[in-house]
């Protein structure tokens, strides 16, 4: 981890708006650091982490890509060469490949769902393969918190968390227990 050229050990900066998540990253900066890279955290208010995440001025930070159940056009924008010069794209990672692209379009056009699958799977086992990202985390529950005033069907649909408040309804007499001032 230390450059041919320069002697110099290897280093990056990981960028953020929110001082609450250096919980999050401190613990990575120990990782790295057994393998002898450097890490430095800075947190910078939100206009200027915005401009920087903007113009990709940045080594690493932490960036959500949601997808949904049929991936499509929105997969240029993440992954595709087109966006990976456009300030302010999605593109973030800086991906310029030729497979990505004609994997992103074969998941665009695909003719029926199962070519769908297949190559959105193919898709992100070329993403996974490159290491363009770092993982962090993922949690099979949707935390919300609320007063208990609604009602919801017993069977929620398969994906989409707790699908609050899309099949949630106002229920009169949960409303009544909580009270109408709060």
């Amino acid at each position: 981890m230390v450059s041919r050229l320069t002697g110099e050990p290897l280093t990056a900066e990981y960028i953020t708006a929110d001082p609450s998540f250096e919980r999050v990253i401190l613990p990575y900066r120990q990782v790295l650091e057994r393998i002898g890279i450097g890490l430095s955290v800075r947190v910078l208010d939100p206009a200027q982490y915005q401009n920087r995440v903007r113009s990709f001025d940045f080594d690493i930070t932490t960036h959500v890509w949601t997808q949904s159940l049929s991936p499509g056009n929105e997969q240029r924008e993440y992954w595709g060469s087109g966006a990976v010069d456009q300030p302010g794209s999605q593109n973030i990672a800086g991906i310029k490949d030729l497979a990505v692209d004609t994997l992103i379009e074969r998941t665009i056009f695909a003719g029926d769902r199962e070519e769908l699958v297949a190559a959105t799977k193919a898709l992100d086992r070329v993403l996974l393969h490159h290491n363009y990202v770092v993982p962090q985390w993922y949690s099979l529950v949707a935390r919300t918190a609320r007063w208990n005033r609604f009602g919801r069907p017993v069977d929620l649909p398969r994906y989409g968390g707790s699908a609050f408040p899309d099949v949630w309804w106002y229920d009169p007499a949960l409303a009544a227990r909580v009270g109408t001032s709060r």
